[in-house]
């Protein structure tokens, strides 16, 4: 493993491939010399959760992939991979409604990020402040 100039580290893309044939994981450049391995899927994804740093409200669920997570660990602003239109997608972009990281975790299984930010609108393309702004009432 090496350091380069900005404290991030590298395995020299070095792939670590479990023994079940969809699953890949490879590590990821975490600051300080720590190295966190995802679980990303057969597409090369993983699911983000984004919260809100300050309320705790979930916020959305996008897909990451490397290239998200890196630009969104050198920005500081959360991008994601557009499933639908196959392309990277920088939140906020057009509408302004950016999303700044503080915090950036996995989970225990490391088969899924959350992104704990501070949004700068609404996160749902609807205007909701939340995507999980409707609520399924449980039949009487």
């Amino acid at each position: 493993m090496d350091t380069d100039s900005t404290g991030w580290t590298d395995i020299h893309g070095l792939f670590l491939i479990l023994s079940v044939p969809i699953r890949v994981i490879r590590a990821i450049r975490v600051p300080k010399g720590f190295m966190i391995e995802i679980k990303w899927d057969e597409r090369g994804l993983v699911p983000a959760i984004v919260q809100d740093a300050q309320s705790g409200a979930v916020l959305m669920l996008a897909y990451m992939n490397e290239e998200a997570l890196r630009l969104t660990q050198e920005t500081g602003e959360a991008h994601f991979w557009s499933r639908s239109r196959q392309e990277l997608w920088h939140k906020g972009a057009t509408s302004g409604n950016v999303q700044h990281v503080r915090e950036i975790r996995v989970d225990c299984d490391a088969d899924t990020i959350l992104l704990k930010v501070d949004p700068a609108g609404p996160a749902c393309h609807t205007g909701e402040y939340s995507c999980f702004y409707r609520e399924v009432k449980r039949e009487t």
